[in-house]
């Protein structure tokens, strides 16, 4: 079996655990592979680059959310499960004004749209499947899938959306008018975000809040379900909603009980 590992370094027990990796993997009968930047923390010899690797069975993730996000990406798409706890995919592309377009990096939890450089309102026109649904006025527009609901869709004021529900959350960032709320639109729908004049100097997109690139004036993002999703492995019997009790104190109501 073919496993590729993606690491954090700056965790402290790195090392410690690709060494016990290391060492365990003959046994079981795992070929490991490992990506660059932590090939220097294995045992000699290390495992060879993912970038030579065949086909993976699956990818281990040891880090934190912004690991895993980043394992994803290094899949680009590939039909490998990744040992995670959750499931979703985005793929985004800017399209120029031209009519060439460039697809972007698979993305797992959000695409951001946002004004670079000091915090400043930017006008943004939001479609879902060619029809507008309006002109935003707002520091940025997040894109979300189900998984990233509950990460900066969720400090925009976005809604919780259960793993299982095949949506896509569009959400703005800090509106600058209350009758704006946040939007759930099918799995299947394209969402195109562009730029209005004279707002677009210096937009930036972000992906899963890691990678980003530039928009030009008349650039337009659409953001769609990618073809094939990134599979997480999830480990243990517990539920959606005991995670969301445990991270999110949901009916914590232990500051009000009576001593």
């Amino acid at each position: 079996m073919n496993i590729g590992v993606v690491g954090n370094p700056s965790y402290r027990d790195l090392k410690d655990l690709l060494a016990h990796l290391a060492q365990v993997a003959p046994r079981l009968g795992f070929a490991l592979f490992t990506e660059e930047s932590i090939a220097t923390l294995w045992p000699e010899p290390a495992p060879p680059s993912l970038a030579r690797s065949p086909q993976l069975d699956c990818l281990v993730t040891l880090g934190g959310d912004g690991t895993l996000l980043r394992g994803a990406r290094t899949l680009n798409g590939g039909n490998t499960p990744i040992l995670g706890v959750n499931l979703g995919a985005l793929e985004p592309t800017i399209i120029a004004r031209g009519g060439k377009s460039r697809t972007e990096p698979v993305v797992l939890n959000d695409v951001v749209v946002h004004k670079g450089g000091v915090a400043r309102v930017i006008r943004l026109r939001v479609s879902v499947d060619g029809e507008e649904v309006g002109q935003y006025s707002a520091d940025g527009i997040v894109v979300s899938t189900p998984t990233g609901s509950t990460a900066y869709s969720l400090s925009a004021g976005g809604p919780i959306v259960v793993p299982s529900v095949d949506a896509i959350v569009v959400a703005a960032i800090c509106p600058h008018t209350l009758a704006v709320r946040p939007l759930v639109v099918p799995a299947h729908a394209k969402v195109t975000v562009e730029p209005i004049p004279p707002w677009t100097d210096d937009v930036l997109v972000s992906f899963d809040g890691q990678v980003g690139t530039t928009m030009q004036p008349g650039d337009r993002l659409v953001v769609q379900r990618a073809d094939r999703p990134v599979l997480l492995v999830r480990l243990g019997p517990e539920g959606f909603f005991a995670r969301m009790r445990k991270k999110l104190h949901w009916g914590d109501l232990s500051d009000r009980e009576r001593t």
